[in-house]
């Protein structure tokens, strides 16, 4: 039996801003994507019947077609129309709904394990095409690191790396819909929103983590105030940087050492679940381990 096993890694919005609603209904953003190491794990086993079985730990997501690992492994079958059919098993770790990008990341890396799996040979080119018809930011977790992303999230430009940095993310125990949020957004920020001097520009010249913001934490601490409670407790133990991720529910903190971050680890107490990992660079960015 050919098996292929791949770690699915999460993301952090180092910061994120909205430019305008397109004509089709997507916002335009500019963001900073960048990897940490938490992953979920798919295993992926050649099975001899041209099908596609999907199974999961988490009762909480739904493991059927609306699934965007099932609809990655079809794209591909529609596409290629390999002979063969797979299994799909998958250790769920990053919680759905928290801007951790677990979804995404899941799909790309099915589009990468199925590649290999059914000898495929398509390049990154055509393999990105696919990705972005999935979702605004799969094709991100075609290459991982730190990346500018720009249109819907799907434009990704590779940047040089920051030093890897201890990182804390700490998730309230429910999700929170990217859609609401954006709701929210068009009916309130964007029309009292002036123009101003994009800060992931400066970032990109100054390289300073303290510039950056998320323009979306604005409605997300007012739904949710219990999550600023938590980047308080970041910025007061020295964060260099802390945020929602995306539109939440997740929220981050990087940090110059690992004793400070396991200080605020200590200061949230029982605020929310949390882990202390690090930021995950190109170099080190390995999907498919065989």
């Amino acid at each position: 039996m050919v098996i292929v096993k791949a770690f699915a890694y999460a993301k952090i919005n180092l910061g994120l801003e909205v430019l305008h609603r397109r004509e089709d209904g997507y916002h335009e953003i500019r963001t900073l994507f960048q990897t940490i190491n938490f992953h979920d794990v798919l295993e992926f086993n050649l099975i001899p019947e041209s099908e596609i079985q999907l199974y999961g730990d988490d009762p909480a997501v739904p493991w059927d077609k609306t699934n965007l690992i099932f609809q990655a492994a079809e794209l591909l079958q529609k596409k290629f129309r390999p002979e063969k059919g797979v299994k799909i098993k998958v250790k769920k770790r990053i919680p759905a709904g928290a801007g951790l990008g677990g979804g995404s990341s899941d799909a790309a890396v099915t589009l990468l394990a199925l590649n290999q799996l059914w000898n495929l040979n398509s390049d990154l080119s055509r393999l990105t095409e696919l990705a972005s018809s999935l979702g605004a930011d799969v094709a991100y977790f075609l290459i991982g690191g730190l990346c500018l992303g720009e249109g819907k999230g799907e434009k990704i430009s590779p940047l040089k790396e920051m030093p890897v940095l201890p990182c804390i993310v700490a998730w309230p125990g429910y999700p929170i819909s990217t859609a609401e949020i954006y709701r929210y957004y068009d009916k309130r920020l964007a029309l009292t929103k002036r123009s101003q001097p994009s800060r992931i520009k400066e970032f990109l010249e100054r390289r300073r983590l303290r510039l950056l913001t998320n323009e979306l934490e604005e409605i997300v601490f007012e739904l949710y105030p219990e999550l600023k409670e938590i980047k308080d407790i970041f910025l007061k133990e020295e964060a260099l940087v802390a945020a929602i991720s995306g539109t939440g529910s997740a929220v981050f903190g990087l940090f110059l050492e690992k004793e400070r971050a396991k200080r605020a680890l200590a200061s949230l107490g029982l605020k929310a679940r949390a882990i202390l990992t690090e930021t995950l660079p190109r170099e080190r960015y390995r999907p498919l381990l065989h």
